[in-house]
């Protein structure tokens, strides 16, 4: 298929936005492609439990392109100007060019993105872009050589990662944005060099508080950093200045260096939640959909898409789901309760961060 093709659009469903139980519009839709990672993040997919004989979805089990394509395009319809490809890890899907091509080509669509720890990136990155991908998003803890292999689970490779980095910015997949997520006494003590080696490179480094979402990661409220503390100690180095959102409900705080070296963003869900902006929905590799990064159940799409439910049926069953959305997990949360935590939550690595 050409390029031109490639990117030529297709009329989504008549547009209408969609707002939720809070007033907030349903504007992001992130996909998960499947749930399988070739990293085992102890805060995500800790090796003890997803061994080698550990059963990920089979393909049958997962949604189609064709099937995605369809929950996309009605969600395009919804108000959704927004679509980020997730996993586990989404570059494990070596025919993903297709299902982005696709995706290029609903018209309401605004940003393609893509969220990739990046050992697979740099050979195709341009091939990504060709497909009409906008930007990717990489998910980066340390550039400490033995920190970043502890905390990928003894599987990263620091060299592979920077390769895919310089590889995007090349194709054209830019922003860049570099996610870090914050762990005491884990990577704390790396992030200032972390973010030296990011300065005037164009990139936007995201410091993320480590998080309660899903079961597995042991989470207790002392491994948190606060973003102000991080802010602190940043501008005690590289002076900042803050900047306006980019857009509503943009989940980062911007800041710019004072010297014109770049951006730096700060996500801060359990210390200062921003739920009242939200406008993500999230669907899984299997078709469910959740309107929370912390939900406890979703809703089955799969099963009415394979039952030939048509698209009149398919924006009725998104419509009501969020209409009907009244989520607001961080809001409510009281970081000094430990059983916000023990809600049996959806797992990260099967709706992406």
């Amino acid at each position: 298929m050409s390029s031109k093709a490639t990117l030529d659009k297709i009329p989504a469903p008549a547009r209408a936005e969609t707002k939720d139980a809070l007033g907030r519009p349903l504007h992001d839709l992130r996909i998960s492609l499947l749930d399988q990672c070739n990293f085992r993040c102890p805060y995500c997919m800790p090796e003890a439990e997803f061994h080698a004989e550990y059963e990920f979805l089979r393909k049958q089990q997962r949604l189609t392109y064709e099937e995605i394509l369809r929950v996309a395009r009605v969600a395009a319809g919804l108000g959704v100007s927004k679509i980020r490809l997730t996993g586990g890890e989404p570059l494990l899907d070596k025919s993903l060019t297709d299902l982005i091509a696709g995706l290029a080509k609903i018209t309401e669509i605004e940003d393609l993105a893509l969220t990739t720890n990046g050992m697979l990136l740099a050979p195709m990155a341009s091939k990504l872009a060709a497909s009409g991908l906008h930007r990717v998003t990489i998910s980066l803890d340390s550039l400490d050589e033995d920190v970043f292999r502890r905390m990928s689970g003894g599987r990263g490779d620091l060299q592979k990662v920077l390769a895919g980095i310089e590889a995007a910015e090349r194709a054209g997949l830019s922003p860049i944005k570099i996610n870090v997520v914050v762990q005491r006494g884990v990577n704390d003590h790396t992030v200032m060099d972390l973010l030296q080696h990011f300065r005037g490179s164009g990139h936007v480094v995201r410091l993320i508080e480590f998080m309660d979402v899903g079961n597995r990661n042991g989470w207790r409220m002392e491994q948190v950093v606060p973003s102000r503390q991080l802010l602190d100690q940043v501008v005690q180095r590289w002076p900042l200045r803050r900047v306006d959102r980019n857009y509503p409900g943009e989940v980062a705080r911007r800041y710019e260096y004072l010297d014109g070296q770049g951006e730096i963003g700060f996500i801060s869900s359990v210390t200062e939640p921003f739920c009242g902006g939200c406008s993500r929905a999230r669907l899984s590799a299997d078709g469910v959909l959740y309107t929370c990064l912390f939900a406890t159940h979703g809703t089955d799409l799969r099963e009415s898409l394979r039952n030939d439910a048509d698209e009149e049926e398919l924006t009725d069953i998104l419509s009501r789901i969020w209409l009907q959305r009244a989520d607001r997990y961080s809001e409510l949360r009281s970081p000094a309760l430990a059983e916000a935590h023990m809600q049996r939550k959806v797992e990260m690595y099967r709706i992406g961060g």
